[in-house]
């Protein structure tokens, strides 16, 4: 009997030692846990956070997409505007918006975390800690597999490590479908494409949009000039790369801005007539809530992209979103 008593036993700190292992299954109930932020700070958690606060759309997207919607105390102002968000029905249910909020706002809806990136102002980070705030810094992601890594420190914020590496596998299982069914195409040539974007930095080598065009069996211009991410991208360069096709801006700040005077002042550019896009008019409106995201829906952005560049086999109906159940 003895025996078999210390056999459960060490089966029992077998089994405890792993729940509270990062490596995927969620700790045991009601123990604390440490979690390791983008900049090495370490926060201890006595129990799980039951309420929620992230300052981007993206780090929403994924707290949704671990299937707690219902933590969050308020979601990004764009997640109801179908124009910017993929995410509108979910933001639907969640009362308060928030763009720019201070640090006695953040306070006062009383998160037991909050997610941010470390494009953030790190002095809003330090207020907010010196409030007794657990603030969590994610990496702003350049790559899909930055993304990845977010998805995890979130879910281990939350945690639910387990659904963390199920959201994750959700992402690839997509991906890696558009992949196969880019190849399917046979493709030649690849197409050459360029995103025009409000943020005329956007778009070169080193930020998310372009390793999604990697995942999309597609050019993207601006990187294969040799052009940096956060370098400017003049209209005397985009003559020059000559893209195939154009993905146009459509973000319109829930009807402030007007986008179309801004796309027809840049179609009708005497200085790009030259570009092959314009002239075969190539152009492609997309759905920004996939083309911009940095959650585990950018694996949406990788569809969308394909989308414009290999047509409407692979076009989506609008709010796709990836949710473990």
């Amino acid at each position: 009997m003895k025996k078999i008593f210390c056999l459960l036993l060490l089966l029992l700190l077998l089994v405890t030692g792993c729940g509270q292992d990062s490596g995927g299954k969620d700790a045991a109930a009601g123990s604390s846990y440490t979690v390791t932020d983008e900049h090495g700070t370490v926060t201890t958690f006595k129990q799980a956070p039951q309420k929620v606060l992230t300052l981007a759309l993206s780090s929403d997207g994924i707290v949704m997409g671990l299937g707690m919607e219902d933590k969050l105390v308020a979601v990004n102002y764009l997640a109801d505007d179908p124009v910017s968000s993929n995410l509108v029905e979910q933001a639907k249910k969640i009362q308060h918006k928030i763009k720019n909020p201070s640090a006695e706002e953040v306070l006062a809806l009383k998160p037991d975390v909050v997610f941010v990136y470390d494009w953030s102002d790190m002095n809003r980070v330090e207020n907010l800690r010196n409030l007794g705030m657990n603030v969590i810094v994610l990496k702003g992601p350049s790559t899909i597999a930055d993304i990845r890594q977010n998805v995890r420190t979130i879910a281990k914020a939350m945690h639910a490590d387990t659904k963390g590496e199920e959201l994750v596998r959700l992402m690839d299982s997509k991906l890696a479908q558009v992949k196969q069914q880019v190849a399917e195409l046979k493709l030649q040539q690849p197409k050459k494409i360029v995103l025009v974007s409000l943020m005329s930095s956007y778009g070169g080598k080193g930020c998310i949009f372009d390793d999604m065009c990697k995942e999309a069996g597609v050019i993207n211009g601006v990187s294969a000039a040799g052009l940096n991410n956060g370098q400017q991208v003049t209209k005397e360069m985009l003559v020059k790369i000559d893209p195939d096709l154009l993905i146009m801006p459509v973000y319109n700040d829930h009807g402030n801005f007007d986008i179309k005077k801004y796309n027809k002042e840049f179609l009708e550019d005497p200085s790009l007539q030259t570009m092959r896009a314009i002239k075969s008019k190539q152009l492609f409106y997309p759905n920004e809530g996939y083309i911009y995201n940095c959650s585990q829906d950018v694996v949406f952005g990788v569809q969308e992209i394909a989308h414009a560049a290999y047509g409407e086999a692979f076009a989506m109906s609008v709010g796709q979103h990836l949710r473990v159940k």
